[in-house]
């Protein structure tokens, strides 16, 4: 078990000097041009922060998620869709665990943090 931990350490380390680095610039700023937008737009509507709503309020949980999914889908499905054009360029061999942690990590989680920076900041002025 440990073994496969190593390897995608040093499979996701590898990825940020190999071919399509530039990646790891442009997937973080679509994801942060969407929550940028969003969060602007849940500050006009009264909306509370995004990521602390998700986990504290499980009634409206699965129309946020719905609507959260709807900004950065598309740029999770992208990063995740590169990510398998960099395994099968550079490793070879498709490992799908990988590919979902980098995409989540690239689209993601700064659409989390930033979607509800923004709606926090824009709101108190």
């Amino acid at each position: 078990m440990d073994d496969i931990w190593m390897r995608v350490v040093e499979n996701i380390g590898d990825r940020t000097s190999g071919p399509m680095k530039l990646r790891f610039i442009l997937e973080p700023v679509m994801a942060s041009i969407f929550a940028i937008t969003s969060g602007l737009n849940d500050a006009k509507a009264g909306k509370p922060p995004y990521f602390w709503s998700l986990i504290a309020d499980p009634t409206q949980r699965a129309d946020m998620v719905r609507d959260g999914w709807k900004s950065v889908g598309k740029v999770f499905v992208i990063a995740l869709v590169l990510d398998v054009v960099y395994q099968i360029m550079v490793l070879r061999f498709v490992y799908p665990g990988e590919a979902i942690i980098v995409a989540f990590g690239l689209a993601i989680v700064p659409y989390l943090i930033l979607r509800g920076l923004v709606n926090r900041l824009s709101s108190k002025k």
